[in-house]
């Protein structure tokens, strides 16, 4: 039987602190604002993109340096504090997954270049925004695009979802898999236990919890 990680992206894996906004002011302003990124914006608004996904193609095809350059530049022009970063323990957790996230794919990959935790992920598997805009559909949505693609037996009791909200303790009760909680986000250690997740953490330094519910 195939164990399966679904990881929630953001707040769970990592925290992009305002990039998305400075993106789309820089993208709004690029006659004011000299960046090598211009060439890069312009050659994916040609393929048809939108743009949120030209906002994180910029960003990827920077680089994560040129990620801190676009933050000094953007602190200078609007007084903007730009922090871009990953959550406690995530880079130790090695466990190839899927993520089951409300980013659109593309979106979801370029976030987690940005850190090289794209190695480690099985995206063509995973539930997208564009899939469904209700949780427990990306899980099992995620659930069957493995089934399919492996042919390997995935049932709900070998599955477990981690994230960092009640809606993601919602999204995995409703499908029956194990949800494991790190409390990284806006929600207290608390608050998501009282929501009914399997097991809570601090954050996925405490990595204990994890290898138990994949056993």
């Amino acid at each position: 039987m195939l164990k399966l990680v679904l990881w929630d992206i953001d707040l769970t894996l990592i925290a992009t602190r305002g990039v998305g906004r400075a993106a789309l002011l820089c993208q709004a302003r690029l006659d004011e604002i000299e960046l090598e990124f211009r060439a890069q914006i312009d050659a994916v608004a040609g393929a048809g993109l939108t743009p949120t996904h030209l906002d994180f193609h910029c960003l990827a095809d920077g680089g994560r340096d040129d990620i801190l350059d676009l933050a000094v530049v953007l602190a200078a022009e609007y007084g903007l504090a730009v922090r871009v970063w990953l959550e406690p323990g995530c880079q130790a957790m090695r466990e190839r997954g899927l993520p089951v996230t409300g980013n659109i794919r593309p979106v979801a990959e370029v976030k987690l270049q940005v850190f090289g935790l794209d190695t480690h992920i099985r995206f063509p598997y995973g539930g997208y925004g564009e899939d469904h805009d209700d949780r427990v559909e990306l899980v099992r949505t995620a659930i069957a695009r493995t089934r399919s693609a492996t042919g390997a037996d995935v049932v709900p009791a070998g599955v477990l979802l981690v994230g960092d909200t009640p809606a993601d303790v919602a999204g995995g009760r409703a499908a029956g898999v194990p949800v494991l909680t790190v409390a990284t986000g806006r929600t207290s250690a608390a608050e998501l236990a009282d929501a009914g997740a399997t097991a809570t953490i601090r954050d996925l330094q405490d990595a204990t919890p994890f290898h138990g519910l994949l056993r």
